[in-house]
């Protein structure tokens, strides 16, 4: 018999998805055809199936789907005795030659449909079609498997920084029996037992160190009040009462030598590069619907990995959640990028990543309900008003067996009142900005990406000028 319980976090993201939240992660990534394109078009789908089948020991968790605890309906693990691979990598194209148009619209319809919790979370979807023999791959996950960190250590499984020939045969594989919802209840109830013991051997630690203690309590409750005290962030376009089940998805792509430049000559970090070319952007596109941006409260927010060097490559999520008042009243650029700066620096001293371990640990004592519920809370006060996760990826060149990797666009969830996403991956030379919106808040995101893109220049400027 083999069960795994979900953390708090991880079933959260279960429990806060409906028709119109969909808590899935994905990207979208192009390839060269190389050597998986056949001599007469269209690709080697039997290859790539076959290598995909070959890896899967690597990731268990993709054999894997959801079960649940009677009575208080948690989330657990256990493998899928019915896995069938032809259903997690599917196959599709688009009319020759297809146009980078029609591939957003494809990841935006993609991105649309929910997963199937009863089967394993994640799909992949392999689009021939493209001009230049080219393919793309839309990689699919559950949020509840995989944050952006350990999502990045799984793309490794995958891409290989030599292209080959080579594909190895897979390694048996049987699902193991599944618990009956007796043993499930059974192991939750002797689970509970032990939570006092675990309490205890807690203040037993505190006792040794009670300073260290106390000083450690004191910074996560501040860090709650930080996150749970602030008022709503300003109302904007992008924050619509509810969003609605369909998406659009859009990109843009930075030269890092371009960011770096930016950063060497006016200061900060990358990262602060990025939030001031949102910031500029977002202030555009205010102005573009119309509204002024002086003195409004505009935040984002920024998940930051608290995973630890050896918690590299486990599935689930190991994220605190950090946010940052953005400039969009300033108009000069150089301003921009040193207020931002200003506020990430703050928000280093913060106590916001307490807190957020915290109410994990307050969900994984109690009930995961009381996470999720405070989860559903805090959104509907709009503490902030967008997502920009940035998540470093590989500084050299990957392959799919003979294909290199030329590109790959992030996708992040929508919350029930956020219409807009940004997330950022840099690979080889070049940042991939993915742009998740709602369909029908934000019909003219193109705009907004444009934004980006002048917002950047602006930048730019102002470093050529310095």
């Amino acid at each position: 018999m083999f069960y795994q319980r979900l953390t708090a976090l991880d079933a959260s993201f279960v429990q806060i998805e409906d028709g119109n939240v969909h808590m899935h992660v994905a990207a979208a990534l192009l390839f060269e055809p190389g050597t998986l394109g056949k001599r007469g078009g269209g690709l080697s789908m039997e290859r790539i199936r076959a290598y995909v089948e070959s890896r899967l020991h690597f990731i268990p968790r993709y054999r894997q789907k959801l079960a649940y605890i009677p009575i208080e309906h948690h989330p657990v693990w256990i493998d899928d005795e019915r896995f069938n691979l032809f259903y997690h990598v599917r196959h599709t194209a688009l009319p020759h030659p297809g146009s980078e148009r029609q591939l957003k619209r494809l990841c935006g319809r993609v991105m649309s449909q929910k997963l199937d919790m009863t089967k394993p979370p994640w799909e992949i979807w392999i689009v021939e079609g493209l001009s230049e023999g080219r393919f793309a791959l839309i990689a699919k996950v559950h949020h509840c498997m995989v944050d952006g960190i350990s999502g990045v250590d799984l793309l490794t499984v995958l891409l290989q920084p030599e292209p080959s020939e080579h594909v190895p045969r897979p390694e048996p594989w049987e699902a193991r029996p599944a618990p009956t919802s007796q043993q499930l209840l059974v192991g939750e109830i002797s689970r509970r037992a032990f939570l006092p013991f675990d309490a205890w051997q807690a203040a037993q630690q505190a006792f040794a160190d009670p300073l260290a203690a106390f000083e450690s309590a004191r910074g996560a409750v501040t860090g709650v009040i930080e996150l749970l005290g602030a008022g709503p962030a300003s109302p904007t376009p992008i924050n619509p009462e509810h969003i609605g089940p369909h998406r659009r998805f859009d990109w843009l792509r930075l030269p890092l030598s371009e960011i770096k430049i930016v950063k060497q000559q006016l200061g900060g970090t990358l990262n602060d590069v990025v939030l001031a070319t949102v910031t500029g952007a977002m202030r555009s596109f205010l102005r573009s619907r119309g509204l002024s941006s002086a003195g409004m409260d505009f935040r984002a927010m920024i998940p930051v990995s608290i995973r630890e060097r050896s918690e590299r490559g486990a599935l689930g999520n190991r994220v605190a959640q950090m946010l940052a008042a953005l400039p969009v009243g300033e108009k000069s650029a150089r301003r921009r990028l040193e207020k931002v700066a200003v506020t990430t620096q703050e928000m280093k001293h913060s106590h916001q990543i307490e807190a957020t371990e915290l109410m994990e640990q307050v969900g994984d004592w109690t009930a995961t309900a009381l996470l999720t519920q405070l989860v559903r809370i805090t959104t509907a006060r709009r503490p902030f008003n967008l997502v920009v996760t940035n998540v470093p990826g590989p500084p050299i060149p990957l392959y799919l067996l003979g294909a290199r990797l030329v590109a790959s666009f992030p996708m992040v969830p929508l919350y029930s009142n956020q219409a807009l996403g940004i997330a950022l991956f840099s690979y080889d030379r070049d940042l991939f900005w993915g742009i998740s919106s709602d369909w029908d808040a934000l019909p003219d995101v193109h705009n907004f990406v444009r934004a980006l893109s002048t917002s950047f220049a602006e930048l730019r400027r102002a470093a050529r000028q310095r």
